[in-house]
């Protein structure tokens, strides 16, 4: 081993001895004093009941009791133990100020401190200490340490509480008073004396004696004197009062509850709560004076109302439902409403349901008068509530729809036989024009016999009456199919679709003989309606030929185009023909009226025009002027509702 090595041994241990050296006599001095100390105590400090401990001004344990040791949560004696280390970081400061005051009084009393125990348990200790001297010099501290975690808990949560509802009886819109058995103010609020137009604070409130308060406040009631004997014979009565009115002189109207206090069976003082009722008071006036207009209303439309509670039972019937049913009110008031009624019992569960929900209502029921007569009533049925909102049963509005139901039921009928009458005359206009067309065919092929029977054996005039007569045939037979056509319209109607009218267009100019001096124009592209299409084809095909028709001009111009509107487009087709006087307007229109008779025209073809118009819910109409041209007008639906 280096000498190096041996010198640095040789001073570890030199420095070991020394301080242990300086431990024996701390120990030796710390015995010492520790003798003096029991030797004061007469080493009684076990029997001591109270949390019990000594220690040096370094706060290290000395002793202690087997008290002080459950309360610390120290399983062995502690001695030893610096009870600093318990102290939390933020209370340092706070226990050296209070250590500083022992030491210099001598005496601590009901030092509170928050601890965490070597268990790491935290526990509020109240402590009682004193200084231990010798030769008049402080060598020690002693004290009574008492747990009081579950009291400081019991004490939080009672501030807490009262917190609580101070914050909750402060807030209230209700004014709080509070008196003793001795009438004297113990809480009250702000809202209490602004309801009063009291100017104290409400902590120079606290002992003020009621019976001066009313007297002061009276002149604020209508009745004065009579609101302080109210209070006084309440208060001597000592029973709950819930809902009292009390009228201001201006205007005001406040609700007063008196709640009396008890405490182990004594009566030990009285609870007053006002809110201000003005603004419901005003409420409930204001709905009375409704009800009874609309009552009065209801009973000049002569419509029976009846109202009834929660089980049904009628506790109102006016007049008209007297009259409407038979029963006098004597009859009707207590019972139950259902009875009155022929009904399906699921059916008036789901109103009855739909009446608790809030729900209005409105459905058609079998009535039974005290005659024994069914009627047809339609019933109108609302929630009814009172003045606070609570829902207390329904009232029901009902209409005799007898007379109105016989006839919708006459009218349901008549359609039906209409329709059976269309049908039959639909299929009768079919026979009458198969018959109608037979001899005519049956007369065109006689003529022609007789022409090739005779052929060079006729004269010129025969020939001619001849051709009239074939003539006629054609027109005839025309005249039959129009007539066939314009009374079928409206009947065995497809479903209507969206319908592409510029597809519709561009194909009949394709299939419609068009002279070479004619030109029709399509301005824009046109849109699509919601309708038949085979009839918007006959629409247009009609009003394209009659303006060809009727053109007289050289050069024959036609233009087709629209202008949209809300909910529908408007159409043109205009031309530069001839004309129409103004006076002729309404009549182009009505069935075989043709302003120039041709052997081509029936006088149908715009009455055929017209009635596919309205059969889309549209409107048609012209613009003219002799010479000049005719421009016709009509609208079309956009889709199902109007929309695009």
């Amino acid at each position: 081993m280096s000498q190096d090595v041996i010198d640095i041994l040789k001073q570890q241990l030199a420095e070991e001895k020394a301080a242990r050296i300086s431990l024996e006599k701390e120990l030796s001095e710390a015995n010492k004093k520790l003798e003096y100390i029991n030797l004061n105590l007469q080493d009684g400090y076990e029997g001591i009941v109270d949390a019990f401990l000594i220690m040096n001004l370094s706060g290290n344990i000395l002793k202690m009791n087997e008290s002080a040791r459950n309360i610390l949560d120290f399983k062995d004696d502690g001695i030893g133990y610096n009870l600093m280390s318990m102290v939390n970081p933020e209370d340092l400061e706070m226990v050296s100020t209070s250590f500083k005051q022992l030491l210099n009084e001598g005496v601590i009393t009901n030092f509170e401190l928050k601890i965490k125990t070597p268990l790491q348990n935290y526990k509020v200790v109240q402590i009682n200490g004193n200084i231990l001297y010798e030769n008049n010099k402080p060598v020690a501290a002693q004290g009574i340490i008492r747990d009081i975690t579950k009291s400081k808990e019991a004490e939080e949560k009672l501030r807490e509480s009262e917190n609580r509802l101070t914050t909750v009886i402060s807030n209230l819109d209700k004014g709080i008073l509070l008196e003793d058995e001795n009438r004297n103010i113990i809480v009250t609020n702000s809202k209490f004396c602004e309801f009063f137009n009291i100017p104290l604070k409400l902590e120079e409130m606290v002992g003020y004696d009621c019976r001066v308060a009313a007297e002061q406040a009276k002149h604020l009631f209508k009745e004065s004197d009579a609101f302080v004997d109210r209070i006084e014979e309440v208060i001597d009565g000592c029973e709950m009062v819930l809902g009292e009115e009390l009228e201001m002189i201006d205007g005001r109207v406040f609700e007063r509850d008196y709640v009396p206090v008890f405490r182990d069976g004594k009566h030990k003082g009285h609870l007053w709560t006002y809110k201000d009722f003005t603004i419901r008071r005003q409420y409930r006036e204001n709905l009375d004076q409704e009800r009874l207009k609309y009552r009065n209303v209801i009973t000049k439309m002569n419509l029976g109302l009846v109202e009834v509670d929660l089980q049904d039972c009628i506790t109102v019937a006016n007049e008209n439902f007297l009259r409407m049913s038979g029963y006098s009110v004597e009859e009707l008031i207590g019972i139950d409403a259902k009875n009155l009624f022929k009904f399906d019992k699921q059916f008036m569960e789901e109103k009855r349901e739909n009446r608790d929900q809030g729900l209005t209502d409105s459905y058609e029921i079998k009535m039974i008068t005290k005659a024994g007569e069914e009627r047809d009533w339609l019933v109108s049925v609302a929630p009814n509530y009172d003045s606070t909102g609570n829902m207390i049963g329904s009232i029901g509005i009902h209409l005799d729809i007898t007379d109105v139901k016989s006839l919708e039921r006459e009218k349901v009928n008549l359609l039906e036989a209409l329709e059976r009458s269309n049908n039959e005359l639909q299929e009768y206009a079919h026979i009458v024009s198969h018959d109608l067309k037979s001899p005519l065919r049956s007369i065109n092929a006689l003529v022609n016999w007789i022409k090739d029977d005779n052929k060079g054996a006729l004269d010129v005039q025969t020939i001619q009456n001849l051709g009239l007569i074939e003539t006629t045939l054609e027109r005839m037979e025309q005249l039959i199919s129009d007539v066939l056509l314009y009374s079928s319209i409206g009947f065995y109607e497809s479903e209507k679709e969206p319908v592409n009218v510029q597809e519709v267009v561009q194909d009949l100019l394709q299939i419609l003989f068009i002279p070479e001096h004619i030109t029709v124009y399509i301005l824009k592209p046109l849109p699509v309606v919601f309708g038949h299409k085979t009839k918007i084809q006959q629409l247009f095909q009609n009003l394209i030929s009659n303006a060809i028709k009727f053109i007289d001009k050289e050069k024959g111009l036609i233009y087709i185009s629209f202008e949209e509107q809300p909910d529908c487009y408007q159409f043109s087709v205009q031309d530069n023909g001839m004309g129409i006087d103004k006076k002729y307007h309404d009549k182009i229109f009505k069935v075989f009226h043709a302003l120039k008779k041709s052997n081509d025209s029936t006088g149908i073809g715009l009455s055929i025009v017209q009635k596919i118009v309205e059969l889309h819910n549209g409107k048609i109409w012209l613009e003219s002027k002799p010479n000049k041209g005719t421009t016709f007008f009509f609208t079309l639906k956009k889709g199902p509702n109007g929309a695009a």
